[in-house]
C-alpha cells in the first residue's frame, strides 16, 4: 500500500535494484493481466493516494493517483462546481484512465480528459535503476514536456509511477479554482429505448444499428450544437435485454429535449416495432460518482475480455449481419456490443499535440464478454475473438487505420492484437493504438526508462528492440 510519493520512489528503486517485476493497480480495472500476472512481483497499490485539491502555485487541480473518477467528481463538484470530462464508471481509478487518453459522456462537449492534463508526477528509472521523482508539464519550455505528452495517451506500465496529476483546462486566460474547469452539470438527463430480442429480426435490427451510425457522423463536428448530448447503443447477447439506445446530457443545454427528440427520432426511422421508453432526470453527483453506476458487470464481476475500434463511420450491412449473427446465435456466450458517441470537442484537437492520436473518429465500438467462473473461460473469450475478427474480416481481422476505422483504444488492451493469429492485418499492434505517435513514444521511453523497467505484453518497446 502507497500512501506518499516518497515511499513509492523508496519501493520502485529497492524493485529496480533486485530486478523485481513492478506493476501498479489503482481502481482495480484492468481487463488484460498486465497487474495479476505470475512475473509480477511487487504491485503497488495506490488506492489511499486519493487526496484532490487546488494547487494555487501551479493553479491547477493536484489529484493522487489512487483516487478513482467517482471521488474526483466528488470533490470538485462539492469543493468548486467544477468537473472533467472523464468516463462514467466511479470504480475506475484515475490513473490508468487519464494515461490511456479517458472519454465520457462529457467529452463530445469538453474533450478528451487527456486535454486538461496540465502536469503529472512521476517515478522513473534511470540505466543504473535508481528511481527518481520527476514532475513534467505541458508547458513548451518545461524540459520534461514529452514525459507529460506521453502521458496524455501513451497508456499505463509505460515510462513509471504516476503519483500525481495536475488538471487544468486548455484554454489560456483562467485563474482561480472554479475557472479552470469546466462547470458541473446541475442535473443530468438520461433517456433509454430499449428494443427486446422478441421484437428484433435482423432487418430491424439493421436499421436501428445504421440509423445510430448515421446520426453520429452528421453530428460530431466541434461546435456543433448536437455535442450538448452523448449516446451508446447496447445489444446484449440473445438471453438479455436486447438492444438499448441511450443518450445523456446536461439538463441546461439550450433545446436538450429537441436534441435528444432528434436522435431518438432518427434512430426509429423506418422502423416498425416500438421500443420501451424511460426517463429521468437526476442531480449530476448521482449518476457520476455513486458506485455501481455505469459499471456494466457489477461490483462482483472478476472475468472479462474487452476490444475495441475507433469509427470514423457506422457499421456497413454486412458487419451488422455479423453482428446480428453473433448476438443471437442459439451457442451460449457472454458476448455484447457497444457503441458509444465521440467526436465533437475531441476531434478540435491535432493528433500530434497529445498522445491520443485518433482524433476524427464519431464512435467509440467496444466488444465485450463479461462472465463468473474460470470454466467458461475459453469458450467466451473464443467466440468474442470470432466475433470481433469476422466483423473486421476485410481489415485482417482488426480495425484498420484507412477508411471506416482508425484502429484500437489502449484503455481497453486488447493483447490479441499482437498475435499473428488474430492480427492478419500486417499493421503492428502498436500502430493500432498510437499511429505515427509511436516513434515519439519510445524516445520518451528510451530517455526515462532505458532498461525497460516498466513493461507488460502491450507495453512501449525502445526503439532499438528487434520488432519493435
Amino acid at each position: 500500500m502507497i500512501t506518499t510519493a516518497e515511499q513509492a520512489v523508496s519501493v520502485v528503486g529497492e524493485a529496480a535494484r533486485s530486478g523485481a517485476t513492478v506493476a501498479v493497480r489503482g481502481g482495480g480495472h484492468g481487463f488484460e493481466d498486465f497487474t495479476a500476472n505470475q512475473g509480477v512481483r511487487v504491485l503497488l497499490d495506490m488506492s489511499e493516494m486519493d487526496h484532490v485539491d487546488y494547487d494555487p502555485v501551479r493553479d491547477a487541480f493536484a489529484v493522487e493517483a489512487g483516487s478513482t473518477l467517482g471521488h474526483l467528481y466528488r470533490a470538485l463538484f462539492k469543493g468548486w462546481g467544477v468537473t472533467v470530462p472523464g468516463g462514467e464508471c466511479p470504480e475506475v481509478g484515475v490513473g490508468g484512465h487519464l494515461i490511456g487518453g479517458g472519454y465520457g459522456p462529457l467529452s463530445r462537449r469538453y474533450g478528451a480528459v487527456v486535454d486538461f492534463l496540465y502536469g503529472v508526477e512521476v517515478v522513473v528509472v534511470d540505466e543504473d535503476r535508481n528511481a527518481r521523482l520527476v514532475v513534467a508539464t505541458r508547458e513548451p519550455d518545461d524540459p520534461h514536456h514529452d514525459l507529460w505528452w506521453a502521458h496524455t495517451g501513451g497508456g499505463g506500465g509505460n515510462f513509471g509511477v504516476v503519483t500525481r496529476f495536475w488538471l487544468r483546462s486548455p484554454e489560456a486566460g483562467r485563474t482561480g479554482p472554479r475557472e479552470i474547469l469546466p462547470p458541473a452539470p446541475r442535473m443530468w438527463r438520461s433517456r433509454a429505448e430499449i428494443w427486446s430480442w422478441d421484437s428484433l429480426d435482423e432487418e430491424t435490427f439493421r436499421r436501428v444499428l445504421s440509423n445510430f451510425g448515421s446520426w453520429f457522423e452528421t453530428h460530431s463536428s466541434p461546435g456543433s450544437p448536437s455535442t450538448g448530448i452523448t449516446g451508446f447503443l447496447h445489444a446484449s447477447p440473445r438471453h438479455g435485454h436486447g438492444v438499448v439506445v441511450g443518450a445523456m446530457a446536461d439538463d441546461d443545454v439550450p433545446q436538450v429535449t429537441e436534441l435528444l427528440d432528434d436522435l431518438f427520432d432518427s434512430v426509429r426511422a423506418g422502423v416498425a416495432p416500438s421500443p420501451m421508453r424511460t426517463e429521468s432526470v437526476r442531480p449530476w453527483l448521482e449518476f457520476s460518482a455513486y458506485p455501481g453506476w455505469g459499471d456494466p458487470g457489477g461490483p462482483d464481476t472478476r472475468r472479462i475480455k474487452i476490444k475495441a475500434a475507433y469509427m470514423r463511420r457506422g457499421f456497413s450491412d454486412e458487419q451488422i449481419s455479423t453482428a446480428y449473427r453473433y448476438l443471437t446465435t442459439d451457442e451460449p456466450h457472454e458476448s455484447q456490443l457497444i457503441l458509444i458517441g465521440y467526436g465533437g470537442e475531441v476531434n478540435a484537437v491535432d493528433p500530434p499535440r497529445t498522445a491520443t492520436a485518433q482524433r476524427d473518429s464519431v464512435l467509440k465500438a467496444a466488444y465485450m464478454s463479461v462472465w463468473g467462473v474460470a470454466e467458461d473461460d475459453d469458450h467466451n473469450i473464443r467466440h468474442l475473438r470470432e466475433f470481433y475478427r469476422e466483423v473486421y474480416a476485410d481489415t485482417g481481422g482488426v480495425p484498420g487505420l484507412d477508411g471506416p476505422t482508425d484502429g484500437s483504444y489502449i484503455n481497453y488492451p486488447d493483447s490479441d492484437l499482437a498475435d499473428p493469429a488474430w492480427n492478419r492485418s500486417g499493421l503492428p499492434w502498436h500502430d493500432l493504438y498510437y499511429k505515427e505517435n509511436y516513434p515519439r513514444l519510445q524516445a520518451v521511453k528510451k530517455r526515462y526508462d532505458p532498461g525497460d523497467f516498466f513493461h507488460h505484453a502491450l507495453s512501449i518497446r525502445l526503439p532499438q528492440e528487434p520488432g519493435a
